[in-house]
């Protein structure tokens, strides 16, 4: 079933691709890059966090991953002989960013990328308790980079694209030197990305799809999984998908259905129990923007355990 994108077009369903490459072993996809993933699989991590090396001689390497010993120290031995000059970081969820503190230490390079942690909104006293498990607070670059700001090697340059969304911080790199960009967890050819209150914003994350759909790069590589071949199309299917899920959550909310937890099993059908803390989540997202944008009410404002009603 197509939808249509903001253009009017009819948009393609993605085309998600559930084969996962390997962790464990460095793999030189193109002449400038090289990617390990780090052995941290599981249902939010595909089969595990994938750190790229770009360049030759003088490298960057892009999202260690998690402050995982071995993974950094394979990291270290596959750049023997090179000069790390940067190690750059899209986001700060733990499965990204704390290992490039233990790569700093043992390379010297400097981390640049995104900024500090932060919630999506201002956070009520109390709210969202058990969730801080999967945000990196220690993270502090040496340079933070903003929307155009450019790190650059002998024959690369990686340029920094604002995508908040997953989180707010978040950033995908451009490489002109391939026609590829580097999307974090952005975008993702394996699955949907995770938009989870507080970390993420619906509205803010639709926005950063818009503001890749037209972009000239021919492939993408992910923070998790395989890469994004046919990215234009990609990502208007994403959008498209999301609509679709939002237009499903309406439509419940139509039938009678008042709280999360009811939507959730409701549109989420034949869901594995352990995943529906996560659905429950991106529930939530889609109805903080709903009642944003004035489509549907909630008994003040919006809540995991909130009530919601037409508007």
């Amino acid at each position: 079933m197509a939808t249509t994108d903001t253009s009017g077009a009819a948009a393609p369903e993605p085309a998600f691709d559930p084969a996962l490459p390997a962790s464990g072993a460095l793999q030189q996809l193109t002449p400038l890059v090289r990617r390990r993933i780090c052995p941290n699989g599981g249902p939010f991590t595909a089969s595990g966090t994938c750190s790229y090396i770009v360049g030759r001689g003088e490298v960057a390497i892009i999202d260690p991953g998690p402050d995982d010993a071995d993974h950094i120290a394979a990291l270290v031995a596959a750049t023997e002989g090179e000069r790390v000059s940067a190690i750059v970081v899209t986001h700060t969820h733990r499965d990204h960013s704390p290992g490039a503190r233990r790569l700093k230490t043992l390379t010297g390079a400097s981390i640049v990328g995104c900024g500090a942690h932060r919630a999506a909104r201002e956070l009520a006293e109390g709210e969202f308790p058990h969730l801080d498990a999967s945000a990196d607070r220690e993270h502090r670059p040496d340079r933070e980079l903003g929307e155009g700001d450019t790190v650059t090697g002998d024959g690369w340059t990686l340029t920094a694209l604002a995508t908040p969304g997953h989180t707010m911080n978040h950033l995908a790199f451009a490489f002109a030197e391939e026609d590829a960009l580097f999307s974090g967890d952005h975008v993702m050819a394996w699955s949907t990305t995770v938009v989870a209150p507080p970390d993420g914003s619906m509205r803010a994350y639709m926005s950063s799809l818009e503001k890749l759909r037209d972009r000239p790069e021919t492939i993408y590589w992910p923070g998790h999984g395989g890469p994004v071949r046919d990215p234009r199309r990609f990502v208007r299917g994403l959008a498209g998908h999301r609509r679709q899920r939002e237009a499903a959550i309406r439509a419940r909310i139509a039938a009678g259905d008042r709280d999360i937890g009811a939507i959730v099993l409701a549109v989420y059908q034949g869901l594995a129990p352990a995943l529906r803390g996560a659905a429950a989540l991106s529930v939530f997202a889609h109805l903080e923007d709903m009642v944003a944008r004035g489509l549907v009410r909630s008994d003040g404002p919006p809540r995991l355990d909130g009530v919601f009603e037409p508007a």
